[in-house]
């Protein structure tokens, strides 16, 4: 009659179980979702990478041209320097892509 009262031995088993399964679960879907966002990421690369081909493509060929028409010293490289695609003020930093 008193055995609800009594401690089972099983009990932590039953509990660290269940702990293990949403250990489980939450490991999957975090994996997911780092998929995910590794796809997103390439996704946006790749769009960023032809928005600069459409924006600087004819620009950004003429301004390499004219980098190596000059006559160059043995140890300078020439600089070219490309504005930010989307900056709107002169303090925000480029975003590197690669």
């Amino acid at each position: 009659m008193f055995s609800f009262f009594q401690f089972n031995r099983n009990s932590h088993l039953r509990r660290a179980m269940a702990l293990l399964d949403e250990a489980h679960m939450a490991r999957l879907e975090h994996q997911a979702a780092a998929e995910h966002h590794a796809a997103l990421a390439r996704m946006y690369a790749e769009r960023a990478k032809r928005l600069e081909r459409e924006i600087y493509g004819s620009a950004h060929q003429s301004l390499v041209e004219s980098a190596a028409a000059t006559p160059k010293v043995a140890h300078e490289k020439p600089v070219v320097e490309k504005p930010a695609i989307y900056a709107l003020d002169g303090g925000r930093p480029e975003s590197k892509i690669s």
